[in-house]
């Protein structure tokens, strides 16, 4: 299992939430609360964030080191500010290997993707399905051998054919799980929206107070106490922007039932 993260909202520094919170990512990379499965998320981590300004591609970085040893990357999340980022924590499903290109966020022109959980049996005949699913351009594309880069390879064809994100990452959950059995929450960003979904593990969202006042933000797990940190019921898929926070069931976006 995995724990992620994606925010919306005014620029703020990347420590503002990766580090400084009472239960940021970085605490939860060593002391999780909500998670399913794993004792704690030491395989890697990566981040990404977005200027608009600048290009619409966002800025990504990624280590097979686990997050609370990475003391560089923290000077460096001071004084980075952005309006949008996200970011994820590792627990490696074995035997996958302890590298950075199984490490979330993915990224794919404006996009940027992570899965907490993991497809069973990826490693054999389900991977090999799954994978015949890529359309060969995008195939070329899949740096490394986790089932992560593979469903996103299969929301970017589906978003390519023209679904909306939440169709996108719906069909891509039920074509993985008419496979096999799965942990599925996904999550997809662009610099203006996240879309996520929660398919046995946790999700919580934070609107227009405390660590998101004026915007919003989406994690697998509350990083504070603050009350208006609200859990979103599995089987369900999140969007939200700066102004908007919708919640809705998966199976209403095509999506497994």
């Amino acid at each position: 299992m995995c724990r992620h993260l994606a925010y919306v909202g005014p620029p703020r520094s990347l420590a503002s939430l990766l580090h400084e919170p009472e239960q940021s990512l970085e605490r939860q990379s060593w002391k999780p609360l909500f998670q399913q499965e794993g004792a704690m998320n030491a395989d890697g981590w990566g981040v990404g964030w977005w200027d608009p300004e600048v290009r619409p591609e966002p800025a990504r970085y990624r280590t097979a080191a686990p997050m609370w040893t990475d003391r560089s990357f923290r000077s460096v999340a001071e004084v980075v500010h952005a309006g949008s980022f996200a970011a994820a924590v590792r627990s490696a499903t074995p035997p996958s290997p302890i590298v950075h290109t199984g490490n979330a966020p993915f990224a794919a022109g404006p996009w940027l993707f992570s899965l907490n959980g993991f497809v069973r049996g990826f490693r054999g005949a389900v991977g090999e399905g799954l994978r015949r699913l890529v359309s060969e351009e995008r195939a070329v594309g899949i740096d490394g051998t986790s089932d992560s880069e593979v469903l996103f390879a299969l929301v970017l064809d589906a978003l390519v054919a023209g679904a909306t994100p939440e169709e996108a990452l719906a069909r891509v959950m039920a074509e993985a799980l008419e496979r096999a059995e799965g942990h599925l929450n996904l999550l997809l960003a662009d610099a203006h929206t996240v879309v996520a979904t929660t398919w046995g593990n946790s999700l919580f969202t934070l609107r227009d107070s405390g660590l998101a006042t004026g915007g919003v933000l989406v994690a697998s797990e509350p990083l504070d106490a603050n009350h208006d940190w609200t859990a979103v019921p599995d089987g369900s898929v999140v969007r939200a922007t700066r102004n908007d926070l919708d919640v809705s069931p998966l199976a209403s976006h095509g999506g497994p039932t």
